[in-house]
């Protein structure tokens, strides 16, 4: 979607070369290198840690007319550092199945429909996009019950509308159920993230003999932090419960990637299954 706008503008944008990872210097260099008369960027929160830990590329990117911030979920401590830091940062929500992002900071583009089915007591169901940036289908699969409704897509993801602005919680299928209970990971992360030592933090399931699966923070820490696991299981504890608590934390140097830079819970789990 990025090279789309660029070209629908009339303008080139500046490429970066990600097989060695991602540089925030090369990013720095390569805002500069944009002609137009403003000039938008898009990145994954992984990739706005990086920059906000270079002090050249934040100032880059602060001279920018827009940051979109997508792909996964923004930790709200990142979100307020890069509030704080005076960048132009605008949270967008959307997959390939709608063309990219359709929700910029929970308000849906004209044209676009939200509802959420099933909602629980609380208004949390399964986010349900509509209108005319919906793809038809899947190729080959034309009974995709993701596309059951005409018009509309049925996503895998868990939110709320709020006065109209919605707020998205978790994936419904990436719950993890243990012990009978049900833990949704991205509420867990969002309570870890708060944590100053932490950096970046990914909650998966692991297999547990007594408990079915059992809560694991795969945990990041923030340059020149040390972690206190028992600090961060007490606040979830408190926050959300004892079952909600991580009967583990295992620092990582870094979190694997898939995609456009979305941790790899699949493979956390499978490292750390054995």
């Amino acid at each position: 979607q990025v090279l789309l706008r660029a070209f629908a503008s009339g303008h080139t944008p500046a490429v970066l070369d990600l097989a060695v990872g991602f540089d925030a210097d090369a990013f720095a260099d390569a805002l500069d290198r944009l002609d137009g008369p403003r000039r938008y960027t898009s990145l994954v929160p992984t990739q706005l840690i990086k920059v906000l830990d270079s002090p050249r590329a934040t100032a880059a990117l602060r001279s920018a007319d827009g940051l979109l911030v997508g792909g996964a979920a923004t930790p709200a401590p990142l979100l307020h550092r890069a509030v704080d830091e005076g960048l132009p940062i605008v949270r967008t929500y959307g997959m390939s199945e709608t063309a990219g992002g359709c929700v910029y900071d929970g308000i849906p583009l004209d044209g676009v429909s939200i509802r959420i089915d099933e909602p629980s007591p609380d208004g949390v169901g399964r986010v349900i996009l509509g209108g005319p940036m919906v793809a038809h289908g899947y190729r080959n699969l034309p009974d995709h019950p993701a596309f059951a409704e005409s018009g509309w897509f049925r996503t895998d993801d868990l939110g709320r509308l709020d006065a109209g602005v919605l707020s998205i919680v978790g994936r419904a299928d990436e719950a993890i159920s243990t012990g009978g209970l049900t833990v949704v990971p991205q509420v867990v992360e969002a309570v870890i993230a708060e944590d100053p030592s932490v950096a970046e933090c990914v909650v998966v399931g692991l297999p547990d003999d007594r408990l079915g699966e059992k809560v694991v923070a795969v945990v990041v820490a923030r340059r020149g932090e040390l972690l206190d696991a028992n600090r961060i299981r007490g606040s979830v504890a408190e926050r959300l419960g004892r079952f909600a608590a991580p009967r583990e934390v295992i620092e990582v140097d870094e979190l694997p990637l898939r995609g456009p830079g979305k941790p790899d819970r699949r493979e956390l789990r499978r490292r750390f299954s054995s």
